[in-house]
C-alpha cells in the first residue's frame, strides 16, 4: 500500500481526475450531474495507525511501501508527522514517541499504535504489544494517559487494558443539527470526519419528502446514518451484525433523543428473510414489521457490494438510497437495479485524497411501469 502523498496545490486535480473517472464509468445509467464533495486538502483522517519501528535505542512510527514488482519486498517509511491524519494526532505523535522513548517499560515490545480522535479534540490511544501487561505498565500508562490528555488502551494477545474509556465522542454539525456519535476502539467509524458530515447531509436532502414512509437501513454500523436520517421518516429499522456496532448505535439514539428507530441484531441476508415473511422468532416478531410502510431501503455494504438476492429484494423498495465505497461493485449492482429504477441523484464522496478510491451515493427511484394501449 502507497503512503499517500499530500500536496494541498494538486488537489483539485486529482479531484476533478475522480470527477471525470466516475462520470465516464457510470454514463449508461443517465445519472443526473455529478455531485462532487471535496475533503480538506490535508490533515483530514481522525483515526490512523502505524507500526512503532526499533532501531536500536531509537524507535518510530512506521507504515510500509510495497513493490508492486514483488508483493514480498516492503520498503519502511519513517513518519515523524502525517499531513493524512488530523491536527490532533499530529500533535500527539511526537509528544508520544518522547515519552515511549523515555520508558523502557512502554516501549518494550511495542510494535503498533493507534489513534482514535473527534474534531473537537479528544483522543483514544491504543497501543498493541507482542508481550503481556504488567502492574507496572499500567501505572507508566495511566501517567502517560495524564500527561497527554488522552485515554490509553494496551493491549497483547488475549489482553485489553481499558484504563480509562474505550470511546470517543465526535459531535458532527450537519445543516445546524448538532449529531453526537460514541464511536468504539477497533470499531468502524468514518475516518474522514468532514466527508461524514458531507454523506449524512447529502442523505438527508435526498430522503426530505419522505414523512409519510419508514426506511429500512441495512449495515447501520454505530448508527451513523439512522441517527442523523430519523427524523426524515416516520420510523426507521435499521440492522448490523456487529454486536459492538449495535450497542453503540443503540447509545448513539438515545444520544441523540432519537425515539422512532430501533436496531436489530443480524445479518443482511436475514433481515430479508425476515422482510419476506421466511424468518420468524422472537426477535422478529419484536420489530414488528407488518406495522411498517418501507418506503425506502438504505444500504451501506462492504467492498464487496450486493449478493443479487439481495439487489432482487431492493427492487421492492420506491427509493433506494445507495452508499458505496467501491465504484466498481456499485456499477455491478446498478446493473441489475436499473432494470427497476433510474439514479435520480448521483455524488462523489472524497473520502481518500490522493489514492484512486472512491465513496459514492447514488439515490434509485422506481421506474413508472409502461402502459400499452
Amino acid at each position: 500500500m502507497a503512503v499517500p502523498v499530500v500536496d494541498p496545490e494538486r488537489y483539485q486535480s486529482q479531484l476533478d481526475a475522480k470527477r471525470e473517472r466516475i462520470t465516464a464509468q457510470f454514463a449508461r445509467f443517465s445519472p443526473p450531474l455529478l455531485e462532487v464533495f471535496p475533503s480538506p486538502p490535508s490533515h483530514y483522517r481522525q483515526r490512523c495507525e502505524f507500526r512503532i519501528w526499533h532501531d536500536g535505542d531509537d524507535l518510530f512510527y512506521a507504515m510500509f511501501e510495497v513493490d508492486p514488482a514483488d508483493p514480498k519486498r516492503k520498503t519502511v517509511i519513517r513518519l515523524d508527522e502525517y499531513p493524512v491524519a488530523g491536527e490532533r494526532i499530529n500533535a500527539l505523535m511526537p509528544a508520544l514517541r518522547d515519552a515511549l522513548l523515555a520508558s523502557d517499560t512502554l516501549r518494550r515490545k511495542l510494535f503498533q499504535v493507534e489513534f482514535l480522535t473527534t474534531l473537537n479534540g479528544e483522543a483514544l490511544v491504543t497501543l498493541i504489544y507482542h508481550r503481556q501487561l504488567d502492574e507496572a505498565w499500567e501505572q507508566e500508562a495511566r501517567e502517560l494517559q495524564e500527561a497527554l490528555n488522552v485515554s490509553i488502551i494496551g493491549r497483547a494477545r488475549k489482553q485489553r487494558l481499558v484504563l480509562d474509556r474505550d470511546h470517543v465522542w465526535e459531535r458532527l454539525n450537519v445543516e445546524g443539527h448538532e449529531f453526537v456519535y460514541q464511536q468504539v476502539e477497533n470499531s468502524f467509524t468514518q475516518p474522514n470526519a468532514a466527508i461524514c458530515r458531507s454523506m449524512l447531509g447529502w442523505a438527508r436532502d435526498v430522503t426530505r419528502e419522505s414523512h409519510d414512509g419508514d426506511l429500512v437501513e441495512f449495515y447501520c454500523g454505530n448508527g451513523n446514518f439512522t441517527v442523523a436520517l430519523a427524523e426524515n421518516f416516520r420510523r426507521v429499522v435499521a440492522t448490523e451484525i456487529s454486536r459492538t456496532s449495535v450497542a453503540s448505535a443503540n447509545v448513539n439514539l438515545e444520544a441523540n433523543s432519537v425515539a422512532n428507530a430501533v436496531v436489530a441484531r443480524m445479518s443482511a441476508e436475514e433481515f430479508s428473510e425476515a422482510l419476506a415473511g421466511e424468518k420468524s422468532g422472537r426477535r422478529v416478531a419484536a420489530l414488528a414489521l407488518d406495522e411498517h410502510v418501507f418506503t425506502t431501503a438504505l444500504v451501506d455494504p462492504p467492498r464487496a457490494g450486493l449478493d443479487a438476492h439481495s439487489c432482487e429484494q431492493l427492487k421492492a423498495y420506491a427509493r433506494i438510497v445507495y452508499i458505496s465505497c467501491n465504484p466498481n461493485t456499485l456499477e455491478a449492482n446498478l446493473e441489475s437495479l436499473s432494470a427497476t429504477h433510474a439514479v435520480t441523484r448521483f455524488a462523489l464522496f472524497d473520502q481518500f485524497p490522493y489514492t484512486g478510491h472512491c465513496e459514492c451515493g447514488v439515490l434509485l427511484e422506481r421506474r413508472e411501469p409502461v402502459t400499452r394501449a
